[in-house]
């Protein structure tokens, strides 16, 4: 597992990770890839949440207004961390979530 940390633009409201695609935005990139598996706020990691909204919507326990709701979370643990935890230890690069 790799820690991508955060380099942020506050200017043009951004945060880039170096992933193996290069520097990426971790909101456009990272938040729909299946090699992103958390993110570390503090000293904790928290999972990210599209991953468990997807599950449930496949299960067709929740509707689609969850992955939305999921999005949202997400850019909200950016906003508050300082890295993403990234399984990708091939360097394999970004892998679609959807």
């Amino acid at each position: 597992m790799k820690t991508l940390v955060f380099q942020r633009d506050e200017k043009k409201n951004k945060v880039i990770v170096t992933c193996s695609d290069g520097d990426v935005s971790v909101y456009s990139h990272c938040a729909y890839c299946k090699q992103c598996k958390g993110v570390r706020v503090g000293n904790r990691v928290v999972s990210t949440p599209q991953m468990q909204a997807l599950n449930d919507v496949r299960k067709g326990v929740a509707g689609d207004d969850n992955l939305m709701n999921a999005a949202m979370l997400f850019n909200t643990l950016i906003r508050d961390g300082t890295a993403i935890e990234c399984a990708d230890d091939d360097n394999r690069g970004y892998i679609g979530l959807y």
